[in-house]
C-alpha cells in the first residue's frame, strides 16, 4: 500500500473480490461429540486469511441445514481460471472447550466461476451442487450442499436466500461510502 499526506490507498493488486456463496445443507456428517449433541458451523474461505462463518446449527446434529448466504473475499489477482484455487469450506463440531473438526470439503473456483452480468437471469442460472466431505483423516464421509452463483453474486434477493431489505440498505450505504472515500482520496492527490 502506499502512502500519500498519512492516507492509504490500495492497489490493485491489493484489492479483494467478493463472492456470495449459499451453504445449503450437509448429510451423514460423522459424529465427532459422543457425549453431547453435535452442534455444528461452517467456515468458508478461498484464503485462510479472509474467512465467513455460517451460524451454528442447533438441532441437526450428522445432517445440519443452514440456508445461508456467506460472503467470501479472496485477491482480485487471482485467476477465475486458476486450477488451484478453490473455495474451501470446513465444518466444525461447536464446542465448549474447542472447535472439534467434522470435514472439509472443496469446489475449484474454475468449475463454478464463469463470468457474466450478475443481473441477467441468463448468466446465473440455479445450480446447486453436492460435494464429498473428507474428514480430517482424509476419509470420505457424508456430503456438502451450495450454491455458487458463476457471476460470483446472487439474481435473487430474498429471504429465502438470507437476504434482507437491511442487509441491502447496509451494502448500498457501504458502496456509498467507499465511493466517496475514494472521491475523496482522489481530490487529496490532486491538491
Amino acid at each position: 500500500m502506499s502512502h500519500i499526506s498519512g492516507r492509504k490507498i490500495q492497489r490493485p493488486a491489493d484489492q479483494l473480490r467478493e463472492i456470495e456463496v449459499l451453504i445449503i445443507s450437509a448429510q451423514d456428517l460423522k459424529n465427532v461429540k459422543h457425549v453431547n449433541k453435535m452442534k455444528t458451523y461452517a467456515v468458508v474461505y478461498v484464503e485462510k486469511s479472509h474467512v465467513a462463518k455460517t451460524r451454528v446449527d442447533e438441532h441437526g446434529e450428522t445432517n445440519p441445514t443452514w440456508n445461508e448466504v456467506v460472503k467470501v473475499k479472496f485477491p482480485a489477482r487471482l485467476p477465475e481460471n486458476d486450477v488451484l484455487a478453490a473455495v474451501n469450506v470446513d465444518i466444525y463440531a461447536h464446542g465448549h472447550v474447542r472447535e472439534k473438526p467434522v470435514g472439509s470439503a472443496r469446489v475449484l473456483l474454475c468449475d463454478v466461476l464463469k463470468g457474466g452480468d450478475a443481473s441477467e437471469p441468463a448468466d446465473n442460472p440455479i445450480q446447486c451442487m453436492t460435494v464429498q466431505v473428507r474428514r480430517p483423516s482424509g476419509r470420505p464421509q457424508g456430503f456438502l450442499n451450495l450454491w455458487i452463483p458463476p457471476t460470483g453474486r446472487f439474481l435473487l434477493r430474498r429471504e429465502s436466500l438470507s437476504f434482507s431489505l437491511k442487509e441491502a440498505a447496509e451494502e448500498q450505504k457501504e458502496e456509498v461510502a467507499v465511493e466517496q472515500k475514494e472521491e475523496a482520496v482522489g481530490r487529496a492527490e490532486v491538491e
